[in-house]
């Protein structure tokens, strides 16, 4: 793979940014989509990079209802607290990522959507 242009970074920064920026009603998961479906038919770096996000946001919804069930038990507060720190700190490992061109593989990421 060729070293993605500064626009590739940028749209690689918006993949990982757009589950922030939209969290509302599954939103974490439409703008990722959205770019691997446009801008990924023309750059193979946010095509890779979308597709990755887009498994890694969809692997948290499970992770996110697992332990909203697990609150009954009292252990689901714990994991959600974990879930919350290690969601934002790999997402922050991310953007770190695509800026400097790199596609970054998320840990514990279910792999739904193949590149």
């Amino acid at each position: 793979m060729s070293t993605p242009s500064s626009q590739e970074s940028t749209w690689g920064i918006v993949c990982h940014l757009a589950p922030l920026a939209t969290v509302v009603l599954l939103g974490n998961i439409i703008l990722p989509l959205v770019l691997m479906l446009t801008v990924g038919k023309d750059s193979d770096f946010v095509r890779r990079t979308a597709t990755e996000v887009l498994n890694f946001q969809i692997t948290m919804i499970i992770y996110w209802f697992v332990a909203g069930v697990l609150v009954f038990v009292l252990i689901g507060y714990l994991l959600m607290l974990a879930l919350l720190v290690f969601q934002i700190v790999v997402m922050i490992l991310g953007i770190l990522a695509a800026s400097r061109g790199e596609v970054y593989r998320y840990p514990l990421n279910i792999r739904f959507v193949r590149e």
